[in-house]
């Protein structure tokens, strides 16, 4: 059994079967013993004794690295940095002419699994489901004038990845938004380059 004990400004650890104090000897005692000092004439009275909780194991400090996404357009890829170091990398599809995806700094504004979407020509309702082009992942990045939002999501139709289609959203084949999405959270920077 260990028993550790606060005295006097230092410890004094007694481990069974490692450190014994000789019969009636005090803590004291033993160290003016170990030193050659002899016996002590310090009395205990007076002398607080802490005893300590057992330690916790420990875990190693990592410093918690900002994550970003970086979307480059000409490269119709996006990147996740944890840090400076590229986490992931995703080919996406961008939005095509007259609908071009908006440039600039963003951070992630809303996390939706399962989306509904409405068609912004006619105001179609489509439920979450197989039909649903937005897949079942969306990850909203900043607002498109009245246009509505842009952001990540998946898609019913993964040959068009890697080309310029959508109308300003990032399209990305289901099983990548579906990592991407547990990748970030809320408030994550997103710089959209040309």
């Amino acid at each position: 059994m260990d028993i550790v004990k606060w005295l006097c400004g230092g410890i004094v650890a007694v481990a069974w079967g490692i450190l014994s104090l000789p019969a009636r000897a005090t803590p004291v005692d033993y160290v003016a013993s170990q030193r050659g000092l002899g016996e002590t004439s310090i009395p205990m009275t007076g002398l607080a004794l802490l005893e300590l909780p057992p330690l916790q194991e420990s875990t190693p400090f990592l410093p918690d690295l900002e994550r970003k996404i970086v979307l480059k357009l000409r490269e119709r890829r996006v990147y996740l940095y944890v840090g400076e170091q590229v986490q992931a990398s995703y080919p996406v599809a961008v939005g095509k002419p007259g609908w071009e995806t908006p440039t600039g700094m963003f951070k992630v504004m809303h996390m939706v699994k399962n989306p509904t979407w409405k068609n912004p020509f006619n105001g179609t309702v489509v439920p979450p489901g197989p039909a649903n082009p937005l897949g079942d992942r969306l990850i909203v990045f900043t607002p498109i004038g009245n246009k509505g939002y842009a952001g990540f999501h998946g898609t019913t139709n993964e040959s068009l990845i890697g080309q310029a289609v959508s109308h300003g959203c990032v399209r990305m084949k289901n099983n990548d938004i579906r990592a991407f999405f547990e990748a970030v959270e809320l408030g994550t920077p997103v710089i959209v380059k040309p």
